[in-house]
This record gives structure tokens, sequence and C-alpha cells, in this order.
């Protein structure tokens, strides 16, 4: 089990990686984007991005889920590099159509989209729609090898190229919001042009013959799979443009750089993301998988909780830092958003269960419920709440995601949770939080002292109720022990390998 938890965690510290250096740029970016745009800039291309993100979803049709599923049942290398070719080269082909006809119609999809007509800016968000198609595929061919320096040296140069092209077109040539879709999405182009040379063993952009017998079984596994993943996904959209029709391009600015300053659960959501499923599939023996699942899901717990704990307490304070006076406003939905997306995460835990069956019908309806709860509490709270009503929501759709799933997989693949433990967590990690923002002073020395010595103390409460078992301490002991052995073993001067 503990062999697991390496492969877990480095895995996911690789996969985290990027994210980490693209949130440590973006704290150093984000006073300047919200200085150098307008909060309605900022939302119109926040809302288009997004955009970007939940098209791309329908146009993969699943065959991502599909690939990371089936490359580990075929150990064969000549079957895996035409698997590896008929997914890319179908990907390549139906963005490609899709992203030609949208430039056709930029003009009218840039109206419907965003409640006015630049068919510039729809333009180039469409360029970014088949760069992240693309890529999400290209960088799912390393994960599936585990290539993690491949992974990690491809990502950190698409980040440094997108802060570099964005800084240069939003900041300094004032692009507005056109630069900064261009910018995040310009350096991804160029990224993917490179991965596809690399590995060029693997990527076919021509569909062949042949390749219809060999997507059969992956469309019919990731087919199903769409509908759930593109309604969660529908949550980032139906939020941002209920807030854009209904309040105003303003408040959909405020509300996305909240999201961005919920950088932190987000990274170690996606890192989890990254890493999980591969390892999750590749457990063959179901009692070792049953206890490994379990025990995953009590860290992630922690960890995220942890996260989101800190948002809550010192959000004020990362507001007034990284962003604009005019963004202030955000810290007032920081903490719903960022417990959104850890519940995110922990939806992933039940669709694993789903995948490891191979039964991928169950998200859907998990997934519509969320959508229609999320709709309801937008319309019950934003007009009197405004954006926090809208995290609200967000995180009343989750909750409600979460258990639906968890009651239609819980036969599918029974795992032990360990309820205790989990409840736990949730009581003092959320009693503390919330106890703090409610009763400790929210400006100045003393506030920001307080709120830190709560945050600190969160740890200390939990070892103290006994959250971990003697053998789990002692196993972390000795994790972080040969870690330190390692780390003075390469003082010496060794040059680490580059892929």
């Amino acid at each position: 089990m503990t062999a697991y938890l390496k492969r877990l965690l480095a895995s996911s510290m690789a996969y985290q990686a990027p994210s980490l250096i693209a949130a440590f740029l973006a704290v150093i970016t984000l006073p300047l984007y919200t200085r150098s745009l307008t909060p309605a800039d900022y939302g119109y291309a926040e809302t288009l991005l997004t955009f970007i993100i939940f098209t791309s979803i329908l146009l993969r049709l699943g065959l991502g889920d599909a690939f990371l599923r089936f490359w580990f049942d075929d150990e064969d290398h000549a079957r895996r590099v035409d698997l590896a070719r008929s997914v890319i080269a179908l990907t390549a082909t139906i963005s490609g159509v899709a992203a030609l006809v949208g430039v056709a119609l930029a003009d009218p999809l840039s109206s419907l989209l965003l409640g006015r007509e630049d068919g510039g800016l729809m333009r180039l968000g469409l360029l970014g729609l088949w760069a992240f198609t693309n890529l999400e595929m290209a960088t799912a061919l390393l994960r599936v090898q585990e290539r993690r320096k491949a992974y990690v040296l491809a990502s950190v140069g698409n980040v440094l190229l997108t802060i570099t092209l964005t800084v240069t077109l939003v900041v300094i040539l004032d692009g507005g919001a056109r630069g900064y879709v261009l910018g995040n999405y310009g350096a991804s182009t160029l990224v993917l042009a490179a991965l596809w040379w690399e590995q060029r063993e693997f990527v076919a952009v021509r569909i062949r013959r042949g390749t219809t017998a060999t997507l059969r079984p992956l469309l019919a596994y990731g087919g199903p799979t769409i509908p759930a993943e593109a309604t969660v996904f529908l949550l980032n959209v139906v939020d941002r443009a209920y807030i854009l029709r209904t309040q105003s391009a303003t408040a959909a600015g405020v509300y996305a750089v909240a999201i961005k300053l919920a950088t932190a659960v987000i990274v170690a959501v996606r890192g989890f993301q990254a890493a999980w499923p591969p390892l999750a599939y590749s457990v063959t023996d179901d009692a070792e998988a049953k206890r490994l699942y379990a025990l995953v899901t009590s860290a992630y717990v922690a960890v995220t909780g942890l996260v989101v704990a800190a948002l809550t307490l010192m959000g004020r304070w990362i507001v007034r830092l990284l962003a604009a006076p005019e963004y202030f406003e955000a810290h007032e939905v920081i903490p719903w958003v960022a417990l959104g997306w850890a519940l995110y995460g922990l939806n992933l835990v039940f669709i694993t269960i789903a995948g490891r069956a191979k039964v991928t019908t169950r998200n859907f309806p998990a997934a519509v419920a969320g959508v229609a709860v999320n709709v309801l509490v937008l319309v019950a709270l934003v007009p009197s709440m405004g954006i926090r009503g809208a995290g609200i929501a967000l995180c009343s759709a989750y909750v409600v995601m979460v258990l639906v799933i968890h009651r239609l997989t819980r036969t599918l693949f029974e795992v032990p949770f360990e309820w205790g433990r989990l409840t736990l967590l949730v009581l003092v990690i959320g009693g503390m939080a919330v106890g703090g923002e409610l009763l400790l002073p929210d400006a100045g020395a003393a506030g920001f002292l307080a709120r830190s010595a709560l945050l600190a103390a969160i740890p200390v409460v939990l070892l103290a109720a006994g959250v971990m078992r003697p053998e789990e301490k002692a196993g972390l002991r000795a994790l972080v022990a040969s870690r330190r052995g390692r780390g003075r073993g390469r003082g010496g001067g060794d040059t680490p390998s580059t892929v």
C-alpha cells in the first residue's frame, strides 16, 4: 500500500509541478492583468476560455478517458502505437472541422455567447479550442507512458510561453481581452507542435483504414462519459453566463478573479485528476484496490480541506495583495469556489470506481442532478446575493452530485470508506474555519495574526484527535527520512537527467 501511495505522490507532484509554477506566476501577473484589463474585459475573456474547455469536452468524444483505460489492457507496443495514432487522428480531424466552421460563424457565435458581437475575439477563441483539444490528447499520451519529466517539461514550457505572450499582449501592447485569449492559447499551439514532433511515432493527423475497428470499443466506453463530463463542467459555464447576462460583465470579471485566487485548490484537484486514474486502474487486485481507494479518499479530504480553510480565513488579504481594488468583492465568494473545486475532486473518486467496473453510464444522472440544483440555487440567490449566491450554488451542486454518484456506484465496487475519519476531518477543519471566519477580526494586523494562528492550529488539533494511525505516522516519518536521505545523496553534484 505504501508503494502505491508513493507512486501516487510522485505522479501528483509531477503533474502538479506545472500548475504550481503557473500558480506562482499568477501571483505575480494577476496584479498586472487586473490593472490592465477592466473587470468587464476580464469577464468576457474568462467566459470565452470557459466555453473553449466545455466545447473541447464534447469534441474529444470521451476518448481521453477511454485512452487512459484501454492503454493498460494491452502491453503490445505495436497495438499501443495504433491505439494512440487512431485517437490523435480522430481528435485532430474533429477539432479542425469544428474550428473552421466556428470561424465562418464567428460574429453570431460571439453575440450568442458574450452578448455582444466581437468576431475577432471569437476567432482567437476558436484557435484556442483547436490547440487545447489536441494538447489534452498529447499530454494524455505522456501520462499513460508515465513520462513525468517530459510532462513537466512540456507543461512548464507552455506556462512560461503563455505568461510571456500574455504579459506582452495585455500589459505592454494593451491588447485587452483579445490579447489575453491569444496569449493563453498561442503558446499552446507551439507546444502542441513540439509534442507532436517529439511523439511522432504515436501521432497521426489523418484517419487511416482500420481506425474504425480500433476506435469502436473506445467510443463505446468513452461515449457515455461525454454527457456526464460535459454536464459537470457545464456548472462552470452556467454560473458565468448567468452572472454575465443577469448581473454585468463586471460582476462576471470579479467572479472570474475569485476562481483564479482559488488556484491552490484547483492545482491540488488537477494534479489528483491527472495522477489518480492511471494508478487506480493499474492496481489489479480488487481487495488491495478497495483499501487504496478508501485511504486516498481520506488523504484527499485532509489536504484539500486544509487548503479550503486557508482560503476561507485569509481570503481578504489574498485579494488585497493580488488584485486591483475594484476586484475586492471577490473575497466573498473565494471560500465557496474553493470548496466547490474540492468537492469536484472528490467526485473523481466515484467516477474512477465506475470506470474500474467499465460502467460509465452512472455519471450522467449525478451530473444532471448537480446542474439542476445549480440552476435552481442560482436563480434563487444571485438576484439578492450577487456572486456569493453563485458560489453557494456551485457548492450545492457538487454536494448533490457526490451524494448521487456515491449511491449509484456503491454496488459496482464496494469501497470501505473510512467514515469515522472523514467525519472527524470535516468537523474539525470545517468547524475551525467557519468559526474563525465568523468570530475573528476581518481586517488589520490583529485579524491577520489571529487567523494565521488558527490556521496553524488545525493540523495540531487533527493529530491530537487521532486522525492518523500510529503505523501511518511511522510510514510518513520513514518517507520523509528517505527523501531527505536521497536529497543528501544528490548533494555531491550529480546532474539530474531531462527527457
